[in-house]
């Protein structure tokens, strides 16, 4: 087999339209490089929202100039540093966690086998 040939059918195969089997072939539909209003509106917001951030750290840098900071506000600092990343993986170790164990699956019904009389239909049922 050429190595054109080869690589075109792997394109094919795993494409993202194709995942699955040949039969189930996804189409996704297109989507459009423009932005709609909403996006815009979006965007502009958040722009405003971070050279106001800016301007606050700027007038916040300057403002503070000359002002000596005592030891306890360093060990404050880093106790909060050490306390948020204690957190941060904390947090990421329980996702990953809950992952590999399986508690992020969907809720499955697991009924008993001598339950099973219950939900069958009446003319099933032995007396």
């Amino acid at each position: 087999m050429k190595w054109r040939n080869w690589t075109r059918q792997m394109r094919e195969e795993f494409s993202m339209k194709n995942i699955g089997s040949r039969a189930r072939t996804a189409f996704a539909p297109k989507m459009s490089a423009r932005l709609g209003v909403g996006s815009w509106v979006v965007l502009i917001v958040l722009v405003a929202l971070l050279f106001g951030a800016c301007v606050v750290a700027y007038l916040g840098w300057k403002l503070a100039d000359r002002v000596d900071v005592p030891i306890s506000g360093y060990v404050a600092m880093v106790v909060g540093v050490i306390a948020s990343l204690a957190v941060g993986f904390g947090l990421m170790a329980l996702i990953f966690y809950s992952s590999r164990k399986g508690y992020d699956e969907p809720p499955v019904l697991i009924v008993p086998e001598d339950d099973f009389k219950e939900f069958e239909p009446p003319s099933k049922r032995a007396n």
